[in-house]
């Protein structure tokens, strides 16, 4: 190749009457790659005044322990909480320790999809809080049918609702929600101010816009992030997931600036908390290219695990690791700057 990017070699085979695939994805000096997305003029003041917005609206927090998924060392808890509109709530399932105590909080996010959660109840009797949320505003303890039916119905494509206006596309909501499950998590009297995101694919690019967005975030897991230059595609490379711009009837002035406002690489732009990324070469959800022009453009310390034979998944290693790295950095953490709980506590 004569510039920066990756090759892909593709072989299939029929065999005895079954069909096979191989995969093998080759970079060249990925470290180089920057994102075709450029930052808009008023990214930050936009985002500014949706968060600002979304405060308005006072948290009306509610809980439901959930007597089935306590462990000896954990309650687990059925939770929702406002976000950004009458009406517009945030659910998700909440692991405190029982232990007496304060703990650093994982604020985990979802991948793409409509779905049901249980939340981290092993891991959250390590010593950890962990908040994991849906992020379509309905509960997330609900029969799969329901979800199933959401998925192929009304919610079916809803990464694309409303893309001709920054001011009412999908993801607005989902953006702020994860604020918002930030304020919900500095309500909690066992929280002690130190909070990481954590997330894979759509989680992974919510865990980076987090983190970008709100600077009471001390730390971020990314696995295999989504959502990245997806703008790529109008300039003759891979896009990322969801791949809208993939069909030229969507490359319209309209989309292609909205899409600024809501694409991982300008919230990568923002951060500057210590992070740990995975993924690997082979993936075709979402491009290496895309991941590393986001990954490239992160001006903070930052640790790359780079498993080149993997697709749209993660090996178990890769999964250990993410995980290690997360607890191990919230145990040594200090909380983040933006943390006004800890700031007063630290006064007296």
């Amino acid at each position: 190749m004569k510039k920066e990017g990756f090759l892909r070699c593709r072989a299939f085979v029929s065999y005895q009457g079954h069909d096979y695939e191989g995969v093998a994805t080759v970079g060249f000096s990925p470290e180089k790659l920057r994102p075709t997305t450029s930052l808009p003029a008023d990214f930050l003041s936009f985002w500014e005044s949706n968060k600002d917005a979304a405060e308005k609206w006072a948290l009306e927090p509610m809980m439901t322990l959930l007597p089935d998924k306590c462990t000896a060392d954990v309650n687990v808890y059925h939770v929702s909480f406002q976000n950004n509109d009458y009406a517009s709530r945030v659910y998700g399932i909440l692991c405190v320790p029982k232990a007496s105590g304060e703990y650093p909080a994982i604020l985990k996010v979802p991948g793409a999809g409509i779905r049901a959660y249980n939340g981290e109840a092993d891991r959250a009797g390590k010593g950890f809080i962990i908040l994991e949320i849906g992020i379509h505003g309905i509960p997330v303890n609900l029969p799969g049918e329901v979800y199933h039916h959401l998925y192929n119905g009304a919610l079916k494509n809803y990464h694309s609702f409303n893309m001709e206006n920054r001011d009412t596309y999908y993801y607005k909501r989902v953006y702020t929600g994860c604020v918002r499950a930030i304020d919900f998590i500095h309500t909690l009297p066992a929280f002690n101010g130190k909070l990481a995101t954590f997330g894979g694919s759509q989680g992974g690019a919510l865990s980076i816009i987090t983190a970008g967005l709100d600077n009471r975030v001390n730390g971020l897991v990314a696995m295999y992030p989504a959502l990245c230059d997806m703008g790529g595609y109008t300039h003759g490379r891979a896009g990322g997931w969801p791949h809208m711009f993939r069909d030229e009837k969507n490359r319209i002035p309209e989309k292609i600036k909205t899409a600024q406002y809501y694409d991982v690489v300008n919230f990568a732009r923002q951060v500057s908390v210590p992070g740990f990324y995975t993924f690997g070469y082979n993936d075709m959800v979402c491009p290496p290219t895309t991941m590393y022009s986001a990954y490239n453009v992160i001006d903070a310390p930052k640790e790359l695990y780079v498993a080149e034979n993997t697709a749209h998944y993660a090996y178990a290693e890769q999964s250990s690791a993410a995980w290690d790295w997360i607890m191990n950095f919230l145990r040594n953490a200090s909380p983040a700057k933006g943390d006004t709980k800890a700031e007063e506590m630290n006064l007296h």
